[in-house]
């Protein structure tokens, strides 16, 4: 059994200070995929960088306090890449993926657009490129685990308040036809919905007017794998029950 979380932190001192670390430690994950950690290397602590048992890998955004991912892995990887080859990937510390044998696990940061036209051109831009990207991966005979924040509600289904945003940046008709051609044409599969089919389920909650306490949410964390891998899907579930982030940790267990 192969066990991987996704998490954005919102900071990732923000989120040790909440207890994350010590949550961690009791899950028993193999590989945790991290977002938005808004720290650099100089910031870090050394349970930050290698947490007891685990190895750890890090993209950082160029900005301070800004972005950045990070993979946690019990195994060495055979590999491990940082950046997608454009500047708003690579400046801004959005993608590292480590690879093991056959499989290759990545943690992504998609850009927001909810901060106007300009950054919602980037997202725009950056969904085209990483298209691109996807659809170029040797996947036969590797398989693929892109675990991150996407940016993105899929479907009607995955935030509570879906007709009044349906004009919001990570709602727009484009963001979820984007999503429809990944889960479509190119294959990819979306592993949470292969065993949780449930309303209800978010894993990012604004900070106005009690969202979290009332679960008034989006679901925009994703585990996206190679169709190989989503019958694999064993187990997939979001933490609630401790807050760490204005997002949640997304557990799922693949037999492998």
């Amino acid at each position: 059994m192969l066990r991987v979380i996704t998490f954005n932190l919102n900071g990732i001192r923000s989120a040790t200070r909440k207890g994350f670390f010590e949550w961690l430690y009791a899950q028993n994950a193999d590989i945790v995929c991290l977002q938005e950690l808004k720290a650099q290397e100089a910031d870090m602590t050394a349970e930050m960088l290698a947490p007891a048992g685990y190895y750890g890998y890090f993209h950082y955004a160029e900005k301070k306090g800004y972005s950045g991912v990070a993979i946690y892995t019990k195994k060495k990887p055979d590999a491990v890449t940082t950046g997608l080859g454009w500047p708003e990937a690579d400046t801004e510390g959005r993608y590292v993926e480590a690879h093991f044998g056959d499989l290759c696990v990545a943690s992504l940061y998609l850009p927001s657009g909810t901060s106007g036209e300009l950054r919602q051109n980037v997202k725009f831009d950056f969904l085209g490129r990483f298209a691109k990207y996807l659809a170029a991966l040797p996947t036969s005979p590797k398989r693929y685990i892109v675990c991150g924040d996407w940016n993105i509600a899929h479907k009607e289904i995955d935030l509570k308040n879906w007709k009044s945003n349906q004009k919001t940046s990570g709602f727009l008709p484009e963001e979820r036809a984007w999503l429809d051609t990944l889960f479509g044409k190119l294959g990819w599969c979306d592993a949470f919905r292969e065993t949780n089919k449930e309303s209800g389920q978010y894993t990012w909650w604004s900070n106005y007017a009690n969202s979290w306490a009332n679960n008034v949410g989006w679901r925009i964390d994703y585990h996206v794998v190679t169709p190989d891998l989503a019958e694999t899907v064993q187990s997939a579930s979001i933490f609630r029950d401790q807050k760490f982030s204005d997002h949640a940790p997304v557990t799922i267990d693949y037999n492998i």
